[in-house]
């Protein structure tokens, strides 16, 4: 019904990341705060929690005001009990002083516009967890959010045209982010 004609790009799937921070939660800090120039960084993969973790991604989330954009570091498959070891060869990691803090697990539905500018998507059954090196992703106690939320993705350049996209979807704007959420919950 939407005049940008979004339709499904492909088949929902499990979303599943690591978040990492200092000991003193400085990205968490940051981010409430709403400091403009901020880094989150996380480990991401697809599909559903087991001990192995297929096609993990090193994902490094830069926010420079209302406009963000992401390093990726792929990585080779691993299992939980390897991860030690991986996040020994992630370069950012060796240097900076992060650690796993928070993992978490949502569905997600994907959406494109008829022009191919914008892509939408939606997220839903959140769930949260503390980091555990000793016990295996699916033993977790994961703490459940009932939001749904859905993002509009898009170019710098398309700016100006995401508005029109956003004076038709029957909602309010507000900001995000899953790893507030989560450490809020799991520091609840």
């Amino acid at each position: 019904m939407h005049p940008a004609s979004f339709r499904c790009l492909h088949p929902s799937r499990q979303v599943n990341n690591i978040y990492f921070d200092t000991p003193t939660l400085d990205g968490f800090y940051q981010n409430v705060a709403g400091t403009p120039q901020r880094r989150k960084h996380r480990l991401r993969w697809y599909g559903p929690v087991t001990e192995i973790l297929e096609q993990p991604v090193f994902e490094i989330k830069i926010k420079d005001g209302e406009m963000g954009r992401k390093e990726n570091l792929s990585l080779p498959p691993t299992t939980w009990q390897d991860l030690r070891q991986c996040f020994r060869e992630i370069p950012q990691l060796r240097y900076l002083p992060l650690r796993p803090l928070l993992v978490n697990a949502y569905q997600r539905s994907y959406f494109g516009s008829a022009c191919g500018r914008f892509r939408i998507t939606v997220d839903w059954g959140l769930q949260f967890a503390p980091f555990h090196w000793f016990l295996a992703p699916q033993h977790f106690h994961y703490l459940p959010d009932a939001a749904i939320i859905l993002e509009l993705k898009y170019d710098v350049a398309d700016d100006d045209a995401a508005q029109h996209i956003f004076d038709y979807l029957p909602f309010r704007q507000t900001k995000n982010s899953k790893y507030v959420t989560g450490i809020n919950l799991i520091m609840g």
